[in-house]
């Protein structure tokens, strides 16, 4: 599982070191799920209709992931 450092999110590692947390608009369908790439610290996030649609589709994307990743 992963977890923020005990430094904080300013001790993120990546794939070559200090990598900063972020977050990046991704086009396409507000249907569909937020995408994490982990190596790069990475969030992608659709841009969602309402803070309410955001809040299920991260819930939605977190209970389905729980058991390990996919390609999608």
């Amino acid at each position: 599982m992963f977890q923020v450092p005990l430094e904080g999110f300013s001790a993120l590692q990546g794939i070559s070191g200090s990598q900063k947390f972020q977050i990046h608009k991704a086009y396409g369908s507000p249907d569909h799920l937020p995408s994490a790439h982990t190596c790069f610290n990475q969030l992608d996030l659709p841009e969602y209709p309402s803070k309410q649609h955001l809040e299920d589709r991260l819930l939605l994307a977190i209970h389905e992931a729980s058991e390990g990743f996919g390609f999608g």
